[in-house]
Order: C-alpha cells, then structure tokens, then sequence
C-alpha cells in the first residue's frame, strides 16, 4: 500500500506550491492533483505499487509498506550481487531516487539495471522512462566527479526462484504472529484497494506539527554518507543546473525581494534560513531538495534558479548568503521589521496605510 505522510507533503506547506511530481510519474493516473484540495488523492485500486512516485517526491513524503528505499541501500551494500531488478529486489527500478543510484554506484563501483521485463511490463510506458532519466542524470553527474562507477542496463531477465515446502508441517513452521499480523493488514488492504475510490487527504493535528520541523530527507543523508567516502576530483565543475533533479543553487534579487520572510520559512529542509533579527537570507545548496516551494511563494519572482551548479558543494558544502537587509522599528506600530528600501512603516502598517489612503480617495 502506498502511503502519504501529509506533514512531509511541500504543498501542504502552500496553497501555492505547483509541486505535482508523483501525479506525472504514477503510471496508472492513481495520484491525481485535484481542484480545492491541497494534497495528492489517491486511488488505491489503480495503485500497482511501483514506487515511482515516492522516488520522485523531494521531500519523501510518499513511501510503500513493504519497500523502503532506505532498507534497500544497506541490504543491496551488504551483497556481493551488482543487479537491480523488479524480480529481484525492488518493486520497479524507478523506485529509486538519483540520489540513491548514485550513492549505491560510488560505493559499489558497478550497477546493472535489468531491463530484460520492460517490454511486456504493462507500466513500462511510464516507468521505463523514468528509469532512462535516472541513468542519464545518474552517469552525467559520475562522470563530473570523475568516479570510475559503471552503471549499465541490460536485458538480464532475472527471474526469482519461488519458494517450496517439503510438507505442511515446514509451511506451518512459518506462520508466526508477524506473519499472520502481515497478512491480516494486506487483507485489510486490498479490501480498501477494491472500494475504487479516490482518497483525498488532509492535514491533521500531527501533520501541522510535523510542519514547523526542518527535516532532511534519508536519501539526502545517505548521499552526503557516501560522497564523504569518495575521493575529490581533480577539478571542481561546474554543470548544467537543468540536468541536476534533486539540488539547485539560487540566486537573488536585491531591487525586487520585499523580505517577507516567506522562501526561508516554508523551506521544508532549512536550505533557506537567516538570523534572530532575519537580517539574512542564507542558502546551503547541499540540503535544498529542488522542491521550488520558494519560488511558488514568491510573488515579485526575486528568488530565481542559478543556470549552473557547482561540483564543488557536494565535496566541500557551503553556505552562501544570497541578500542581507536593514533591520528598522516602525514608525507606526513600533515592531522591528526587515527591508531592503527605504520604508519607514512595517509590511502590516504599510498595507494598512495603503487601504486607508485607498477608503479616503487619496492617491
């Protein structure tokens, strides 16, 4: 079953958050983006559990029962085997983020895709090209580390041997209480599978908490683990940013951003940040997760992406600061405030102030 964590969700973080990544890589349309709801709904019957959607997702917040990539990372590290496959060990190949592919090549040093099940997989459509993607951002960004990991894809055609029983008395050996408790709650499952109806979701108490943490998803910090492990190369490069899915470097206006506060507040990772006085806006390029909430909450458009990204932040990370502000006291309301131009009112005040002009007939 394919869950939503609502507090992980990016658009629960804004009514004007654009982010629909899982609706376009669900093979089956069972995540649909609908009108007067902020979140995903979900139709469990369409869902064929592939797992694409959860590798897209920037923040993490959609993830399967009975596959976490995580869990994948360190069992796959642990063997001698190179081989992914969808008969193997992960539900579709896609369901592994870029940066887990390029976490497992740089320690591995040797990745095969098995790509030998596509061509009568019915999800194929959709997923296969995923995958192609993945390879192509995966190898593009290998070779601009200068890592000697080699990651093919092939028609392996795994197939997994089934499991067999000698007798009844061994089959019975296996049911224990985790196993029964498992197949309880898959019963329970595919009942809820069958009522094919779309679930919509909304946000709890639980999630609403969830949503003032800044939260560094696990596949962010099982890159950072590996590329620590990898040597520097020669030469820093700088790439194309349009190539790079999952991390970004931003720059910004200083004649247009109005310091409202809102880029580095909904960020859900901390990338955007800034001091007690919010004097600032930092940038880390090494947490941002490209989820683009920044640039969906910006209304002068002043926050904009770098058309380059630099190698540079993977080995050594830096925080760059991107504007810093004047910090003044109102003369209306006496609040301190933050800007970058020459107002002597607060944002309130100044609004305020223009709505009373506007009741007066003043220009």
């Amino acid at each position: 079953m394919l869950k939503l964590n609502a507090g992980l969700c990016v658009r629960s973080l804004s009514v004007e958050s654009e982010c629909n990544r899982c609706e376009l890589a669900c093979p089956t349309n069972a995540i649909k983006m609908q009108e007067g709801n902020t979140l995903p709904a979900i139709n469990f019957s369409e869902c064929v559990s592939c797992g694409a959607c959860g590798a897209v997702c920037p923040s993490e917040a959609l993830a399967l029962d009975e596959f976490s990539p995580t869990e994948f990372f360190f069992n796959f590290m642990q063997e001698q085997d190179s081989l992914i496959s969808c008969r193997k060990n992960v539900p579709c190949i896609a369901a592994l983020s870029v940066e887990h592919l390029i976490s497992l090549a740089v320690l591995k040093k040797e990745l095969v895709f098995d790509m030998g099940h596509c061509a009568e997989c019915e999800i194929a459509s959709t997923c296969k090209k995923q995958i192609e993607e993945s390879f192509e951002e995966v190898s593009y960004i290998l070779e601009a580390i200068e890592s000697d990991a080699v990651i093919t894809m092939q028609d392996v055609k795994y197939e997994n041997q089934k499991q067999t029983y000698k007798d009844r008395r061994e089959f019975l050996n296996t049911l224990n209480l985790k196993t029964v408790a498992k197949a309880r709650k898959s019963f329970q499952d595919e009942v809820q599978k069958a009522t094919d109806e779309i679930v919509e979701h909304n946000l709890q108490k639980t999630d609403i908490a969830l949503l003032r943490k800044k939260i560094i998803p696990e596949k962010r910090k099982i890159f950072f683990t590996a590329i620590k492990r990898v040597e520097k190369p020669s030469t820093f490069h700088v790439i194309d940013a349009t190539e790079v899915s999952f991390t970004s470097q931003k720059l910004m206006n200083e004649e247009t951003c109005s310091a409202c506060q809102m880029c580095y507040r909904v960020c859900p990772t901390g990338a955007l940040s800034s001091d007690m006085k919010n004097s600032k806006i930092d940038f880390d390029p090494f947490v941002c997760i490209k989820c683009n909430i920044c640039h969906d909450v910006c209304e002068p458009n002043a926050i904009t992406l770098s058309s380059s990204y630099k190698i540079k932040e993977f080995f050594e990370p830096e925080v760059v600061n991107l504007i810093r502000f004047q910090v003044k006291r109102c003369d209306e309301c006496g609040a301190v405030f933050s800007a970058n131009s020459d107002d002597k009112l607060c944002h309130r005040c100044k609004i305020e102030d223009e709505e009373a002009k506007a009741l007066w007939g003043i220009k």
